[in-house]
């Protein structure tokens, strides 16, 4: 099972590109992505956490995908605001909605990103395991950017811990983790972020900026083929391929290129869509002139 899907649904900068301008009276944005692609990556429970009942609405709104899957990012304050140690009353806050969903069978991946910034240091590698338990039961996968984490003894261990490893695609600087296939639990995860390296580091720059990019088919051709080592790999894991670089609908343009390029087939395009980008899905995808809404 390979789920393709962007990273978030509340974008309004998708608004005549990815959702349809004017929207229809009822129109539900996440069932409505759920209706072409088979993951969504939440990302609001990494700005802070929410209630079960919040999560358990969210999976009744893509109830007409049986095989729709989330992947959720946990709270920051456990991946970015290290500076205090937490407790067990925040581990219960970030869990609420992460178990909601995974008691409804539709909590695919749970994921911890950290940025560049995190790097391998005896008391970096505690937190992880202290994270690792602390989450222990949901489906983690681990996301670091700095190439001091590449090493085989990290690996092995998220393998003995059942913790997945992110493949991820990112400018590249100077010690950036490089782009791999690997896995190390039953969920092969890759993230695809963006190239626009004038700006992922610049102060001032905004989120908007710092994900405006659109993958060409050649520079994704690469990932293609990861994408297919990741489903052949032993075991043959659930692979959740998330494309990030949001900003006007980039994600789910690059999200079905790639689809199609390890499928071989041409996925639908939300209408608009492929009319926003032409050149870049034109010969990849099919365009779904009604709009599908589940």
């Amino acid at each position: 099972m390979i789920r393709y899907g962007p990273a978030g649904w509340e974008y309004d900068d998708w608004a005549g590109i990815v959702y349809p301008r004017p929207a229809p009276r009822g129109f539900d944005r996440l069932g409505f992505l759920a209706g072409y692609f088979g993951t969504v990556e939440v990302n609001a429970t990494f700005y802070r956490p929410f209630a079960a009942d919040v999560a358990r609405r969210w999976c009744e709104r893509v109830e007409g995908a049986p095989r729709f899957r989330f992947a959720a990012k946990v709270w920051r304050r456990f991946t970015h605001e290290r500076g205090t140690a937490y407790g067990t009353k925040e581990v219960a806050q970030a869990r609420a909605a992460l178990d909601a969903m995974a008691e409804a069978g539709k909590l695919g991946a749970v994921l911890l990103q950290f940025p560049w910034s995190f790097k391998r240091a005896p008391g970096n590698e505690e937190w992880l395991r202290g994270l690792f338990r602390a989450f222990g039961g949901l489906p983690l996968v681990l996301e670091v950017r700095h190439d001091s984490w590449d090493a085989p003894e990290v690996w092995a261990e998220l393998a003995a811990a059942g913790v997945g490893s992110v493949n991820v695609d990112q400018p590249m600087f100077h010690r950036s983790l490089k782009p791999a296939a690997r896995v190390t639990s039953p969920i092969a995860y890759v993230r695809v972020h963006g190239r626009n390296w004038k700006d992922w580091f610049r102060k001032g720059a905004g989120r908007d900026a710092r994900y405006d990019y659109l993958y060409t088919a050649r520079e994704l051709e690469p990932w293609a083929a990861r994408i297919r080592e990741l489903a052949g790999a032993p075991g043959e894991p659930d692979v959740y391929v998330v494309t990030n670089n949001h900003f006007e609908g980039k994600a789910p343009a690059n999200a079905l290129m790639l689809e199609a390029m390890v499928s071989g087939e041409k996925p639908e395009a939300p209408p608009g869509l492929a009319a926003t980008y032409p050149e870049a899905l034109g010969p990849w995808v099919r365009e779904d002139r009604q709009g599908t809404l589940l």
